[in-house]
């Protein structure tokens, strides 16, 4: 069975750019923990999309200064 937005997927709300884009976290059977760039939710898997290009260099490059300023793994 195919779990559409796996844990490291680069996503995005398809209902709302207010969360700015995310990687998914953890899988919950039909819900998804995404970590955004403003906060983590739990969101339905059937509302996120795969994150555009752009979107996913976004969340790539928050990441990665997020793991300079403190570590560990984001």
């Amino acid at each position: 069975m195919h779990t559409p937005h796996g844990p490291g997927a680069f996503v995005a709300h398809t209902g709302t750019d207010v969360y700015g884009p995310g990687k998914v976290i953890g899988v919950d059977g039909a819900h998804r923990r995404v970590r955004f760039t403003r906060f983590v939710a739990t969101i339905l898997a059937d509302d996120l999309r795969p994150a555009s290009p752009a979107e996913t260099r976004e969340i790539q490059a928050w990441l990665r200064a997020k793991q300079r300023r403190y570590g560990g793994d984001w």
